[in-house]
């Protein structure tokens, strides 16, 4: 090998060194690049096994239930009125809105038949009650006639037997005179019998007849005063379907009266919201259409529940001054906040877990591990609930992502308060 030739073998295992290293350093970098982005991954493996969970801290809080009620606006009075006989109208003194007041005479059928028969039954009456005055003269009269003729016939009875006795007259002269006093007295007791209460059957019955008479007039003129429809109560009209001429028939409804000078709330109460409620209890009614809240109170509370809608029956008072917009029917809304407890220990009610009968919590510790704990529920408001036994002041609870939590479980809390627990799930 010459000196030429060496010196370019030389030359060449310098730049295969150079490769060489250059290819190690790459290697190098590559394995340090792998090992970095491993960590990493390990890293954040780790930190999405660490779920993130609100975590809210117990305390003391007034527990406070919500309820709800939906109704109507009632007035103090709406009084249908129907004609009672069939009768065409002759006259109709009120329009749709007028006031009026109790008495006044609204509508008027045609009286003229009613007219024709009170007359007619006010002469029977009146004979009737001539003929009772001639009954109880005629009685009396053949009384007294009756007890004159008894008088009589007992004297002549008596001359009769002082003349038998001395032999004035035969024995069948004397039971003849006998026979006519026995018949002059069965013919009073016969009268005297027909006396009850010191009045005879007679003269009662012919009384009686009178008074039917009567009665019978008294009923006409009834029905003819209900031919006249007049206003039971003050108010507004609020229904008219009546013309001069129409013929209304027996209960067809003709008019009606509404009072709204005292108004009401009628609502429907669930079962579970009653205990909360009271008479006389203070609140507010939201009148949408009229964008108004009036103030009211509970005046009633149905005794019993509603079979067909399984509710309790309340109505509101509304108080005055009440705006001269307000109608019956209108929609209400009343809204009540009332406490059920105060100062106990509430939790949200997202916090709760029930399974199997059991009711439990997660309880975080100092470590931020997760503890499962039973407990036992109190009073149930709206969004919280009393817990009786289980926690404590201080103790600090999961609030969210409870269906991913196990015992012993690493977490990463996120700390709430008690108004915003719930909000973010």
């Amino acid at each position: 090998m010459n000196l030429g030739t060496f010196k370019t073998l030389l030359h060449k295992n310098k730049h295969a060194k150079k490769g060489l290293a250059f290819f190690l350093l790459l290697l190098v970098l590559a394995g340090g690049i792998y090992w970095l982005t491993a960590k990493d991954s390990q890293r954040d493996t780790s930190a999405k096994q660490q779920t993130t969970v609100d975590m809210l801290t117990i305390s003391r809080a007034d527990l406070y239930k919500r309820i709800s009620l939906t109704g109507q606006t009632v007035p103090l009075s709406q009084v249908d009125l129907a004609a009672k006989y069939q009768g065409r109208i002759l006259a109709v003194n009120v329009e749709l809105g007028q006031q009026v007041s109790e008495g006044d005479v609204l509508l008027i059928q045609d009286t003229q038949d009613a007219d024709i028969s009170i007359a007619q039954n006010q002469a029977a009456y009146s004979q009737a009650s001539a003929d009772a005055v001639t009954t109880q003269a005629s009685f009396y009269a053949n009384y007294e006639k009756a007890q004159a003729d008894y008088r009589k016939a007992v004297a002549t009875e008596q001359r009769s037997q002082r003349l038998y006795n001395v032999g004035g007259i035969s024995l069948e002269q004397m039971e003849s005179i006998q026979q006519q006093t026995a018949d002059a007295k069965g013919a009073l007791d016969a009268l005297a019998n027909q006396m009850q209460n010191g009045l005879a059957a007679s003269i009662q019955s012919s009384q009686a007849a009178a008074q039917k008479a009567q009665h019978t007039v008294q009923a006409m003129e009834k029905q003819r005063s209900d031919l006249l429809l007049r206003a039971p109560r003050s108010g507004t009209i609020g229904y008219r379907q009546a013309e001069v001429g129409n013929l209304a028939t027996a209960g067809q409804k003709l008019l009606s009266i509404v009072d709204n000078s005292q108004m009401y709330v009628d609502c429907q109460v669930a079962e579970a919201d009653l205990a909360a409620l009271s008479l006389g209890m203070p609140v507010q009614v939201q009148l949408e259409a009229l964008g108004q809240t009036l103030p009211g109170t509970i005046t009633y509370i149905s005794p019993s529940i509603d079979t067909q809608t399984l509710a309790f029956s309340l109505r509101i008072s509304l108080l005055p001054p009440l705006p001269a917009t307000l109608r019956g029917g209108l929609f209400s809304r009343v809204v009540l906040q009332l406490p059920l407890r105060q100062q106990a220990l509430v939790i949200p009610k997202e916090a709760l877990l029930e399974k199997n009968g059991q009711t439990y919590v997660f309880v975080i510790n100092g470590n931020n591990k997760v503890e499962q704990r039973t407990v036992q529920v109190g009073a149930r408001g709206d969004r919280q609930l009393e817990i009786l036994q289980g926690l404590q002041e201080g103790d600090n609870i999961a609030v969210s992502n409870l269906s991913r939590l196990r015992p012993d479980m690493l977490i990463s809390p996120h700390p709430v308060t008690l108004s915003t627990a719930g909000d973010a799930s």
